[in-house]
């Protein structure tokens, strides 16, 4: 006999993939609101070492909501002065409302969904959107080399994987063997090298300390990566 939930879930499988992921980040868009107006972070376990990432581009962000506060506002004025039924005005104001929702939730899940350094794994995650559990073990070296023109949020190519922030990378990860990456809308890909930005990647340091079996910290400049 077929349960309910087994009827759900049928009825799940007949939504795209990508589309069920797209839902996945406003859900945890949302759940990260609540993370932020309580002050904790998601998915920090006790000794790890929290890497914040979302320096680089909070103000930019925090401007673009302020423009769609003030374009929210004027666009219902005009419809207003131009007598625009109360259907219409609605409709445009729900449309809005739920744009800025969003835009706040992708600020919410950035500052509430560092990357994390655990005993046993590197975590680098961009927000809702992109979460790749790295095993400690399995990194061979990291340095600090900073990129200032990377293109894409989430890109990879020829075993090379960079998560950027305002299009910048400023911390590189070198694994003895590729592991798979998961891209945002389901893609799966491998990569033995991963680019991504820290607000301070000098803490690698600290969390990498010089032991036996540890990676060495290097520190190096940054140069235009050839794709």
């Amino acid at each position: 006999m077929l349960t309910r939930g087994h009827a759900f879930r049928s009825v799940v499988k007949l939504v795209p993939y990508p589309v069920r992921r797209i839902v996945g980040f406003d859900a945890k868009g949302l759940v990260s609101i609540v993370l932020l107006v309580a002050r904790r972070r998601h998915g920090v376990p006790k000794g790890a070492v929290a890497l914040s990432y979302s320096g680089a581009q909070t103000t930019l962000q925090l401007a673009f909501l302020f423009a769609m506060l003030l374009e929210t506002v004027v666009v219902e004025l005009l419809l207003r002065g131009v007598d625009a039924p109360g259907a219409l005005r609605g409709a445009v104001l729900m449309i809005d409302v739920y744009s800025i929702l969003i835009v706040v939730a992708v600020i919410a899940a950035c500052v509430t969904r560092p990357h994390v350094l655990s005993d046993g794994e590197l975590r680098i995650r961009y927000g809702a959107f992109f979460d790749l559990r790295v095993p400690r073990g399995s990194i061979s070296a990291v340095r600090v080399a900073r990129n200032y023109d990377e293109r894409g949020m989430v890109r990879i190519g020829d075993g090379k994987l960079s998560v950027a922030v305002a299009a910048q990378t400023n911390v590189i990860v070198e694994l003895d063997a590729p592991i798979t990456v998961v891209r945002p809308l389901g893609g799966r890909d491998t990569a033995r090298t991963i680019r991504f930005y820290a607000d301070d990647p000098a803490a690698l340091a600290t969390a990498f300390p010089e032991a036996a079996g540890a990676p060495k910290i290097q520190e190096g400049a940054g140069r235009r990566d050839t794709r």
